[in-house]
């Protein structure tokens, strides 16, 4: 048994442990962004589908 080698192999396994957390984190963050604009996005079209003449017509006086 190398015992330098499987310290090395041993360090690289944790940084790339580290990595993929980091890596995955980010993902899920913006996943979450993702969602909360879909369902921004849904609200503001209810809106116009439980009131559709809200904000379709213009009154213009001359």
């Amino acid at each position: 048994m190398n015992i330098p080698e499987l310290s090395t192999a041993l360090s690289s396994s944790r940084l790339l442990n580290q990595v993929g957390t980091a890596m995955l984190s980010k993902s899920l963050d913006d996943a979450e962004s993702a969602g909360a604009g879909m369902i921004q996005m849904m609200d503001r079209s209810m809106e116009l589908s439980v009131n559709p003449s809200v904000g379709s017509n213009i009154d213009v006086l001359i």
